[in-house]
């Protein structure tokens, strides 16, 4: 079983969209309740169109609750995002625990499968696709594929985590979510035809610069 510390990590430094950080049980169902609302707005008007108003008034608060979480529309989404990508790293980790990784591809195969998973059954999921990425410490590449670059150096022997790597993986990033994205647009339970693009182009995309180190390690 790979190492899913690494795609799980822990983040000290991360900034927070939530103003006040929940400590009792009320406090975080509150808080649930506010995203949740949120998520199901983003779904039926879009995300650009959501107010903290809309927001209230789905989880049955007042404004000055959600006021206490978010300072403002920007401020939910935010909240949202953030809640949307740990969740995704939990599926992904949640699979890597059952799966014995025999080629880079499972690993990336894996993730894409939770991303999907996830456009189908999360609400608000889409929120993802919206903002800018998390980007690593340097600043440079995703936060993600520098994650998933730790496993496959960990994993491969002729993988390094080098920054062409990251950058690789960023890409591949960038196209598995534009067409898992654009497979959610067309239908609600993902357009088979994009999702199976999707595999095609970002497997052909990487098999060019990690097919070759894995083979060298192996030999």
């Amino acid at each position: 079983m790979p190492n899913i510390d690494l795609i799980l990590g822990s983040e000290p430094g991360r900034r927070r969209a939530v103003r006040t950080e929940p400590t009792q049980r009320r406090s975080t169902q509150r808080l649930d309740a506010l995203l949740d609302a949120a998520a199901e707005l983003v779904d039926e008007v879009g995300f650009e169109r959501l107010t903290t108003q809309m927001v209230a008034e789905r989880a049955g608060a007042s404004i000055g609750t959600v006021y206490r979480y978010f300072p403002d529309r920007v401020a939910v989404l935010h909240g949202l995002r953030e809640r949307s990508i740990e969740r995704f790293r939990t599926r992904v980790a949640e699979r890597l625990a059952h799966v014995r990784l025999t080629s880079w591809w499972d690993l990336i195969e894996t993730a894409m499968d939770a991303s999907s998973e996830l456009y189908r059954d999360e609400p608000g999921f889409s929120v993802v696709h919206a903002g800018d990425r998390e980007l690593s410490d340097d600043g440079e590449e995703p936060e993600f594929a520098t994650r998933m670059a730790k496993v496959l150096a960990a994993e491969f022997g002729g993988v390094d985590d080098t920054a062409d790597l990251r950058f690789r993986l960023g890409v591949a990033i960038e196209l598995a979510d534009a067409l898992i994205h654009r497979a959610y647009t067309r239908d609600p339970n993902g357009d088979v035809r994009y999702l199976e693009e999707a595999k095609l182009v970002v497997r052909g995309y990487l098999a060019e610069h990690l097919d070759a180190a894995v083979q060298s390690s192996a030999a």
